[in-house]
Order: structure tokens, then sequence, then C-alpha cells
């Protein structure tokens, strides 16, 4: 038995999760496969997924720190055995992530940019969302769902932003900022970030 297991916890939808201090229902509209466990209840303080099912995540998946926010509408989907280390998803459409991915420290990974971009309605936005304002009133911004394909690494401190598609087994530097596609098996760095190298070249 590894020392650190008794800080990880199985993610059972609609269970009592209290975990590194915290307590939190896990969401009842996820599905999770076998020993998938998270070592904070912090994970799901903010998903507010009203979908049928919000999340689905595969087998054998970690979660060390990890952040899952979704909007109303949002949908997260991560298959086996991936691992987040201190990462945040922030999913406002559909953010899905494959198997054996590999999500270090600082990432984040975005569906949208959670604004407007003209002047004018980025104010009303800031508006919106402060303690006067009326966040029903929110100015449309735009969502495009974000693709993670199998054996994926991202390195520390990267961020990928929205309608971006990683191909299978590429490495995404750290610090990187993935605003375009990445192809299989492609080394990227960079802001933005660019094609370095191959892996298997």
């Amino acid at each position: 038995m590894d020392k650190h297991d008794h800080l990880f916890h199985l993610l059972e939808p609609g269970k009592l999760l209290l975990a590194d201090g915290s307590m939190q229902v896990v969401p009842a509209n996820i599905e999770v496969g076998e020993d998938t466990k998270a070592d904070s209840a912090s994970i799901f303080k903010n998903f507010f997924s009203k979908l049928p099912v919000g999340l689905r995540v595969g087998s054998n998946v970690t979660f060390f720190r990890s952040y899952l926010a979704t909007e109303e509408a949002g949908y997260i989907q991560i298959g086996d055995y991936t691992f987040m280390s201190n990462a945040s998803i922030a999913c406002n459409s559909e953010v899905v992530i494959g198997s054996y991915v590999f999500i270090a420290g600082g990432v984040n990974i975005v569906d949208t940019d959670f604004h407007p971009v003209a002047p004018a309605a980025r104010l009303a936005d800031t508006i919106a969302i402060s303690t006067v304002g009326k966040r029903n009133l929110r100015p449309h911004f735009k969502s495009y769902p974000v693709l993670i394909e199998d054996d994926v690494w991202i390195g520390y401190n990267a961020t990928i932003l929205k309608g971006v598609t990683i191909g299978k087994g590429a490495i995404i530097e750290p610090g990187s900022v993935v605003s375009k596609d990445v192809p299989a098996g492609a080394v990227v760095s960079g802001n933005p970030a660019i094609v370095i190298n191959d892996v298997y070249a």
C-alpha cells in the first residue's frame, strides 16, 4: 500500500465526500468508473451542470488537488487512467479528454473565454457578474468544444483554449498557450504554441 493512498477517496455519485478537510456531496448526475479517486471534496465546488449526465469519468482516474467547474449546460468526459494534478477544467459546453492523459500542475483547460470580446459587451458583463449586477443579464459569449485525445502529456502551467483538438500522443510543453489544433505526436511550445518537434522523430 502506498503511503499516500489514505489521501484519496472513491468518487461515488450522490455520496458525501469528506476529504482534505472539506465536505461536498458528489453530484448525482455523474458517471464514474471503478477505482476513480480524488483527494479533495472541493473538486466539485463549482460544478453546476444540470445535464442528466454532466460528467463521465472512466476507471482508475486520479484527481489530485484539481477542479472540475461547469456551467449549467457544461459536459466533461475523461477516459481511463488519466491523471490530473493541481489542474482545472472550466467548461461552458464540452471538454472531452481521452485515456492515459497526464495533466500537470497549474494547467487550465477552457472551452470559452467566459466573457464577450467587444468592449461595450465586456463592460456590461463586468457589471452583470458584480455583486450589484444581475448574472441573468450577461451578454452572450462563444464556446467551442475542446478535445484531447489519448496518451497526451500536458506540462506545468500550460493553457488549452476553446475549440482546440490535441492529437493522440502529443506533448504540450510547460507554460504553452494552445490556441490552435495540435497534430498527433507533435511537441508544441510557446505562446502561442507552435510545433517544435515530433514525438516519433
